[in-house]
Order: C-alpha cells, then sequence, then structure tokens
C-alpha cells in the first residue's frame, strides 16, 4: 500500500469513527391517539425535546401511529416493533393491579400531582409487582377528575342510572357498576362514533378529551362530580433492549434528567392544560353545559367511592403490596406534589 493510500485510508477511517460517534439514536414512538391529541402534540413532543436536550442532540425520535391497536401496545414494544409506547392500563383487565391504586375516586389534586405521586408509589412499593415486566417503564401519568359527558341532560346521580355509558376499564368500570351504569368498551379512539351512532348515550372521560375526541359535538352535556368519579393511570414504556443498545452515557442522561419523575410530571401538567382549556372552550359554548353534582349526589357518591376504595386496596393486598399502606402513601405523595 503506497503512503497516498494509507494517508486516505486513515482519513477515511477517522470520518467514519467520528460519523458514528455523532450519529443519532433513533427511537420510534408508537401512538394510537389522534394526530392534535395531547399525547402527541403535548406529552411525546415534550418528551422528544427533553431526551435530546438531556443528551446533546444523542437521541432523536419518530412517531408513528397506527402500528397496532391501543391494548396491543406492549406486546408491540416487547416484539421490537417500537420503542417506545404509551398504555391506558383498562385496556387489559387482569394485566394490571397496582396501577388502579392511583384510579380510585376520592383524592385531592389535579394530574401534574396525582402523576407524580404515581410514579413515587410505584418506585417505592408497586415496582415490586412487576406488572410491565419485560420492558422499562420511563414515566406514569394520570388523567385529570373523569367526570360523566352524555348526549341528554343528567342533572343527578338518579340519572345515570341504567345510562349506556364508555367505560374504559380499570377503576372506571368498578365506579360504574356503583352508579348503575351500562357499561360499553371501546377503544377511546372509537368514542365519537359511538356517541354519534347512539350506541352509547355517555361516556367517562377527563374534561380535556372534549377538545381530544370532540366530545362538545357528541356529548353536549357534563355531569361533574368535584374530585371526580376516577382518573385513569397510563404508563408509557420503553423496550429494554433499546434502551441497553445505548451508550452508556446516554442511559445515565435519559436516567437521569428524563425518565421517572420528570416525565411524569410534565405529562401530568400537559393533561391539566388540556382539562382547562376544554372547560373554557365548554363554558363558553352556546349550546354546551356543565352541571355540578349536588351536595346530596356529592355526599352519596363518596359513600360508593368508599366502597370502591376498599375493593382496590383489598385487590392490590391480593396481589402481593400492602394496598393500605400504599394508598396511604399516594395520598400523602400527592399532597405534597400539589405544594399542600
Amino acid at each position: 500500500m503506497s503512503k497516498f493510500t494509507k494517508i486516505l485510508s486513515s482519513a477515511a477511517f477517522a470520518v467514519c469513527t467520528a460519523t458514528s460517534a455523532f450519529a443519532a439514536d433513533t427511537i420510534t414512538i408508537s401512538t394510537w391517539l389522534p394526530p392534535t391529541h395531547p399525547v402527541n402534540t403535548g406529552m411525546f413532543a415534550q418528551l422528544s425535546e427533553m431526551m435530546a436536550e438531556a443528551t446533546d442532540g444523542a437521541v432523536t425520535t419518530e412517531l408513528k401511529s397506527g402500528l397496532a391497536s391501543p391494548p396491543a401496545q406492549m406486546d408491540l414494544v416487547l416484539d421490537g416493533a417500537a420503542d417506545v409506547a404509551i398504555l391506558f392500563h383498562g385496556y387489559t383487565p387482569g394485566r394490571f393491579v397496582g396501577t388502579k391504586l392511583v384510579e380510585i375516586p376520592g383524592y385531592d389534586g389535579n394530574a401534574e400531582a396525582s402523576s407524580v405521586a404515581h410514579w413515587r408509589v410505584h418506585e417505592a412499593m408497586l415496582a415490586e409487582l412487576d406488572e410491565h415486566r419485560g420492558v422499562k417503564v420511563i414515566a406514569l401519568t394520570t388523567h385529570g377528575p373523569g367526570q360523566i359527558h352524555s348526549n341528554k341532560e343528567v342533572s343527578s346521580l338518579a340519572d345515570l342510572n341504567g345510562l349506556k355509558t364508555r367505560l374504559g376499564g380499570g377503576v372506571s368500570a368498578d365506579v360504574g357498576a356503583e352508579l348503575g351504569l351500562v357499561g360499553i368498551q371501546v377503544p377511546a379512539p372509537k368514542v365519537y362514533e359511538t356517541l354519534d351512532s347512539g350506541a352509547a348515550d355517555a361516556v367517562a372521560m377527563n374534561l380535556g378529551e372534549r377538545i381530544g375526541f370532540k366530545l362538545n359535538e357528541v356529548a353536549k352535556n357534563v355531569y361533574e362530580m368535584p374530585g371526580g368519579f376516577y382518573r385513569g393511570s397510563f404508563s408509557v414504556i420503553m423496550s429494554q433492549e433499546k434502551f441497553d443498545s445505548l451508550p452508556a452515557d446516554v442511559q445515565a442522561a435519559l436516567d437521569g434528567e428524563v425518565f421517572g419523575e420528570p416525565a411524569s410530571r410534565m405529562m401530568g401538567a400537559v393533561w391539566d392544560a388540556g382539562d382547562e382549556a376544554a372547560r373554557k372552550m365548554t363554558m363558553e359554548a352556546g349550546d354546551n353545559k356543565i352541571v355540578e353534582a349536588s351536595a346530596e349526589d356529592q355526599a352519596a357518591f363518596a359513600a360508593m367511592a368508599e366502597k370502591v376504595r376498599a375493593k382496590i386496596i383489598a385487590e392490590v393486598t391480593a396481589a402481593g403490596v400492602d394496598g393500605q399502606a400504599a394508598y396511604e402513601m399516594m395520598v400523602k405523595e400527592m399532597a405534597a406534589a400539589s405544594g399542600s
């Protein structure tokens, strides 16, 4: 090999080495929600920014929709077809028990506070259940208080009895049974058509979904229980294999600056912003209205909520974690995250 050829070879090797050193790892994020939904425009967008900033651009993301149905997202990540996905725990009954603890009614705090508390209790106690085995949990979040949105007027708890209502599963199903709702289970993306066709009279969702799923068009009435009828819990998961393939310094930056409580807090704040915007929109719409439960109905629901709470605490205890202690920690951490 000539001296000139050796110089060219060395230069080419140096360029290749430098290129690979600065090549970004692309994380594929699976979404099953509409393009304009806050999970995509707020949570995943900010998560992508946080990951890029923490790793000095070493991590980039690509959002893909329609890869699998909502209940199949965990299997999608386990199979390596996506690197990151968001799970709604209620879609897979029996698979998640510990996550139901944050869903029970009666907590004080917004979605940001409940998301932070959800992560802290998971780390301290609920992770022992290993309900996300095979994947890495990078955030936990909980939407704001779930309310009843209907295409007919509802002004009391009595009006809910027999109402055909889309329930997402989890604790919303337990609460629905107490309320006498006739439960209909369809994935969130099917809510609009389910209400529009008359297959359901109502849906249980947080206020923000009035924008995300255009409920202002097909469910113009909101029956609001202060504190909510329930909360829905979600986890954002990542392929453990993909995480392990990242350079050690990138892993450390993601775990230290992004994943866990920071991402959970951010996602809760996005839910809160959506709820606030939807409340404003609903109040300003001429054909939409919000009816708050009377003091009498609030007291009646509190008794129902106590029954649901006892049931879920017992389920968590049976799964292998002290349900009462976990519940008390959830209350404490939610108050701390709320600054009270």
